[in-house]
């Protein structure tokens, strides 16, 4: 079975990559870096939240600022 699932990986080869990772990690290790990697990916989603906030609020001051120059 030819599908293509990730950049042209078929499933055949995502089974051996997988059982790689199971031999070279363990089953009780795999759990344990799943939530660390879970816990990277919803912090980095956090903090672009949180830039994304930063910058609406920035262009907030300015146009405030040019409105009050305008105004002058």
């Amino acid at each position: 079975m030819t599908t293509a699932f990730i950049g042209g990986l078929g499933i055949s080869e995502i089974l051996v990559i997988a059982l790689v990772v199971l031999l070279f990690f363990g089953g009780k290790k795999i759990p344990e870096l799943m939530k660390g990697l879970g816990k990277g990916v919803r912090s980095f989603k956090d903090g672009m939240k949180e830039v994304e906030s930063g910058l609406n609020d920035d262009d907030k001051e300015e146009i405030k600022k040019e409105e009050d120059k305008e105004k002058k």
